[in-house]
């Protein structure tokens, strides 16, 4: 089972202030509490990151985001391998009245516990999914920007 995301996110700082605050890597575990562990040098391409997440289910993920490229304000592309593994992308586009930030992914369990959630509750791994992702944007804007 692949769960597949695109969301725009709309941001009141220019795109430039969010790329900044999207760099500052040693804050990622002060904003998202959920991210349970996370090994990150810098947010530059050829960087491994490794990461735990845990959801509001009863199971940790573990996954290693590949920086396979990186154009600062402008857009990441990762490959995303371990418990879960597939390809994210984000795109930073500048507006009128700020920014705005897509996220784009598509996953798919590899762990034997995830697929079989996926299998029986494919509607529990979507909510977890998407979960994280609605709440560590709306951290990231609240503690990151600390903005509304």
């Amino acid at each position: 089972m692949q769960i597949h995301s695109d969301a725009w996110h709309s941001f009141p700082v220019a795109a430039d202030e969010l790329w900044e605050a999207m760099t500052d890597v040693g804050a990622y575990r002060q904003w998202w509490p959920w991210l349970r562990h996370f090994e990150a040098d810098a947010l530059e391409a050829g960087d491994r990151w490794e990461a735990v997440v845990q959801p509001p289910l009863p199971y940790r993920v573990r996954f290693t985001i590949q920086l396979d490229e990186v154009s600062p304000a402008k857009h990441i592309v990762a490959r995303i391998l371990g418990d879960i593994a597939g390809s994210a992308r984000v795109d930073i586009v500048e507006t009128s009245t700020g920014s705005r930030l897509r996220l784009a992914s598509s996953l798919e369990p590899t762990s034997s516990v995830l697929r079989a959630v996926a299998a029986v509750g494919a509607p529990v791994a979507r909510f977890g999914h998407e979960w994280v992702l609605k709440t560590g944007v709306r951290q990231f804007r609240d503690r990151a920007l600390g903005s509304p």
